[in-house]
């Protein structure tokens, strides 16, 4: 293969990666706070609501956002470290 078809493909296995880690969160938290602990976190009030009904109605749209901007910043150092910059 090519230096620049090696290149390409470095980039892509690191997008991949990055990519299954932030769903991972996104999924353990909008699946797992909002479902599996809602019980355990309905125990702590936030704005007199149960933390579980917080999560499944607020948190997981909260964490995806942050997340969406986390992977902004991480495709951004990984386009440079590349040189798929602009």
């Amino acid at each position: 293969m090519s230096d620049k078809q090696d290149n390409a493909t470095a980039y892509w296995k690191e997008n991949l990666k990055y990519l299954l880690i932030l769903l991972s969160i996104w999924f353990a938290v909008s699946y797992g706070a909002g479902i599996l602990f809602k019980e355990a976190l309905d125990t702590i009030k936030i704005g007199g609501f149960p933390l579980g009904f917080w999560f499944a109605q607020q948190g997981s749209i909260y964490v995806f956002v942050i997340l969406i901007f986390i992977y902004v910043r991480l495709m951004n150092k990984l386009d440079k470290k590349y040189g798929y910059d602009e």
